[in-house]
């Protein structure tokens, strides 16, 4: 089967393929400046159930938006060791205090305990506690976050 294509055909699919290639570039523009997918109240995220898993804690999760890591999402962290302010890459910036550690993710409703939220990262902390985080990692509102005693699991 051979295919035979005119002059006039080729260049149709060049302008439909040009066109389409626009409309997606101008759609990858509108989103990245669309606003927050929070509710008009804010993102907020709540702990409901925290277990052992190994040597980890699997914690379950209630929030009122679905976390994407590409845009709104969790920040979980010891609360032992840093405050809500300084686990966002606006801690200097916007509460004039050191970045602190934490984790990023986007597991819902489930997420087990990694990096630095893992319990090998405690250092002795028993308090977990999670906020809601913008694409960039900064803290979306430093009064909307959660925390738990997690002693009872170690």
């Amino acid at each position: 089967m051979s295919l035979r294509l005119s002059g006039s055909q080729i260049r149709q699919g060049a302008l439909i393929f040009g066109t389409s290639t626009l409309m997606f570039g101008a759609d990858a523009v509108a989103q990245s400046a669309m606003p927050n997918a929070c509710p008009v109240d804010g993102c907020e995220v709540r702990i409901t159930s925290i277990a052992r898993d190994g040597d980890e804690l699997i914690i379950t999760y209630e929030s009122n938006f679905t976390p994407d890591v590409s845009k709104n999402h969790f920040h979980a962290w010891w609360g032992d060791s840093y405050s809500v302010e300084q686990v966002g890459r606006n801690a200097q910036s916007e509460f004039n205090v050191v970045q602190g550690r934490w984790h990023r993710h986007d597991d819902y409703p489930t997420y087990v305990t990694k990096e630095a939220a893992s319990t090998a990262a405690r250092d002795g902390g028993t308090t977990m506690c999670v906020t809601a985080a913008d694409r960039d990692h900064n803290i979306l509102d430093a009064t909307k976050y959660h925390c738990v005693d997690v002693q009872e699991h170690f």
